[in-house]
Order: structure tokens, then C-alpha cells, then sequence
């Protein structure tokens, strides 16, 4: 089994610099120590774009010492809020295809994670011109040909998801791409992106997907015509992805709780007869 950590866009700004009312910095610090507390033994973390808000070389530098306090590998991705020379020259090592685009393919005992790039200088649309498609019709190729599930990562989704504001700058060529992913033999197991502030889950054209709340602020949760949501203060959080040969399960944690832990064995009202009936049977059903 694969247990990895989805984090998606912490909108990092320079130190001291606020964002809708809140500390980018804080909140991403608060993660990864909530991450290295609880769940030191998983096997990677990916962080799904919207690494920082303007693309400052200074947020760039908090999110590198943020991820090198975990114990094992972070890979992140770019969003529409990045730049993509600023964050090649904070993280030097990142991987890029011949076209120079942050995208590149990760070995899990799960499968093979295929990292995509959507970002285009100018737009906050999700773009994935031709040159990035045949890298990744080469990649699904490849696992087809060796057996590989794959498991597919980006910051933008190529499907609506009727928050209208946000539909609006999705992957603009998702057409192109639900052909691609049509026509291939590859076994891809999920579609995990950032972009939307917003806990979802759902299956486009068989592949299931999900994303989650941001590190920083939220979307308002807005399902009418408006062309435009407002930001929130909804919790953040972070989602633990168990990856094996036949199931995927996904747990979100919101990680600034600081609320009771109630032991529902002291409480009055709990049924505790029926409760240890019911384990005796679920037991005697095991054996």
C-alpha cells in the first residue's frame, strides 16, 4: 500500500505578507507539522499548485524549507499563480520534459504518479497545448506497455464543476485531453487537482477524481450564474490518499481542529450492550 499526502494551494506570499486575512506562511507551517506528526510513515507528499500567489522568490524560499522538514519526498506541482522560472530556480532539481514544462513521472508501489503542468504565462485557464499532451500519451503509453496503474496529478480539472467562476479558467483544451485519456490502454486509477479551494469528489468519463480545501483561504461554495465567489475562512486541510492494487481510499483532516477528542465510552447515552453484542457478532462472523 501507498499512503501519500494531497496538499494543494498554500498561496505563499513573502514573509509578513497577509492574504484575505490570513498568514499563508502560518497556515502552511501548521500543516506540515501537523503532516510530520501524524503521519511521519507516509510514503510522499504532493503538493497540486498555487505553490505561491505572486511567484516571489521569497515565498518560493519558505516553501523549501517548509517541505524539508518532512520525512519523506514532497513533489509540487505549479499553478495558475506561479511562475515558472522563479520556481525552477528555488528548486533546482525539479523535473521538466524536453519542453521544459514541470512535468515528470514519480515510481510508487501503487503505480506510476504522471505529474502534469497546466499553467500558461498570461492566463489563470489551465493549459495543455500539444507538446504537453504528447509527453503524456508517451507516459500512459509506457504504462500500458509495462502493466502500470497510473494515477494522474495537476492544478487545474479538465470537467466543470459548477462553480461558474471556476469553471472558467479550467483546462481550456479538455476536450483534447478527454480524447487522449479515451483512447488510451493505461489503467488510470484517479485524478487528483488543486484550483478550486474546494473538498470534491466525483468520476468524469470513468476516472474517478478529488481535490480539497486550500492551506490558506477557500471558494465560496456558489452554485448559482455569478461570474464571480467570494473568498472564505472555511478550515483547511489535508487529504491522506491509501493507494493499493484494488481500492483507493481518501481521509481529509482538517488540521487547524483544536477542538475535544470525546471518548464515546464514557458517555451516558452510548448503547454499550448493544455495542459489544455487535462486536461479538461481527467477530464470531470473521471466524
Amino acid at each position: 500500500m501507498t499512503k501519500l499526502i494531497h496538499l494543494t494551494d498554500p498561496h505563499l506570499m513573502p514573509p509578513g505578507k497577509t492574504l484575505y486575512g490570513l498568514d499563508p506562511e502560518a497556515r502552511l507551517t501548521a500543516a506540515i507539522s501537523h503532516i510530520a506528526a501524524h503521519h511521519s510513515d507516509a510514503d510522499c507528499l504532493v503538493l497540486t499548485g498555487d505553490l505561491t500567489h505572486w511567484g516571489d522568490a521569497a515565498a518560493y524560499t519558505i516553501l523549501k524549507r517548509e517541505l524539508a522538514r518532512l520525512p519523506f519526498p514532497a513533489y509540487p506541482l505549479i499553478g495558475n499563480h506561479d511562475e515558472r522560472p522563479a520556481f525552477l530556480a528555488a528548486f533546482p532539481g525539479a523535473s521538466t520534459d524536453s519542453n521544459g514544462f514541470v512535468q515528470y513521472r514519480v515510481e510508487t508501489e501503487a503505480g506510476r504518479f504522471l505529474m502534469l503542468d497546466t499553467v500558461q504565462e498570461g492566463t489563470h485557464a489551465g493549459w495543455y497545448d500539444a507538446d504537453r499532451q504528447s509527453w503524456l500519451k508517451a507516459e500512459l503509453d509506457a504504462a500500458a506497455a509495462e502493466d502500470q496503474p497510473v494515477y494522474l496529478f495537476a492544478h487545474h480539472p479538465p470537467f466543470e464543476i459548477h462553480i461558474r467562476m471556476m469553471d472558467m479558467i479550467r483546462l481550456v483544451q479538455w476536450r483534447e485531453v478527454a480524447a487522449l485519456l479515451a483512447e488510451t490502454r493505461a489503467d488510470i486509477r484517479h485524478y487528483f487537482f488543486g484550483h478550486v479551494h474546494r473538498p470534491i469528489s466525483g468520476c468524469w468519463r470513468g476516472i474517478p477524481f478529488s481535490t480539497l480545501y486550500g492551506t490558506n483561504h477557500q471558494v465560496a461554495l456558489d452554485l448559482g450564474p455569478a461570474d464571480d465567489a467570494p473568498m472564505t475562512h472555511e478550515a483547511p486541510s489535508y487529504n491522506i490518499a491509501l493507494l493499493s492494487d484494488d481500492l483507493t481510499v481518501i481521509h481529509t483532516c482538517p488540521f487547524t481542529y483544536d477542538g475535544p477528542l470525546i471518548d464515546h465510552r464514557k458517555d451516558q447515552n452510548t448503547d454499550h450492550a448493544k455495542r459489544e453484542a455487535g462486536r461479538a457478532q461481527v467477530a464470531a462472523a470473521r471466524d
